[in-house]
């Protein structure tokens, strides 16, 4: 099974528990693989026979820009459940990253990871 990866596609929303979350937004950062047969799929160097990767950023920027939730754990299912509707994949593996999460600590990201097998 072969997989197509992009990563590190980066959002402002308004995502997130706390008012000023929701107010000011933030940065996530969206990763996603999509799991199709491309070794017997892709036969003759056609656009159609796979996945086209504008598509797919297109339908999670669209996505992220018009739903907001309070989790990203929310965020994550519901766009999982949108990306598989959209395209024809055996899976689909999502990861969302959080920054700027309020938490006394030192971190990078809080990530999130999805997924689902067809």
């Amino acid at each position: 099974m072969g997989v197509i990866r992009i990563t590190n596609m980066q959002f402002h929303t308004y995502n997130g528990v706390y008012a000023e979350e929701r107010r000011l937004g933030q940065r996530l950062a969206i990763d996603i693989a999509l799991r199709l047969p491309i070794e017997t799929q892709v036969q003759h160097d056609d656009l159609s026979e796979t996945i086209n990767y504008g598509d797919v950023y297109r339908e999670i920027a669209e996505f992220v820009a018009t739903h907001s939730y309070q989790l990203i754990e929310s965020l994550a299912n519901h766009l999982l459940t949108h990306l598989q509707a959209q395209f024809a994949v055996h899976g689909i593996t999502l990861r969302i990253r959080k920054g700027a999460v309020p938490i006394a600590g030192v971190f990078d990201t809080v990530e999130i990871e999805v997924n689902t097998d067809d």
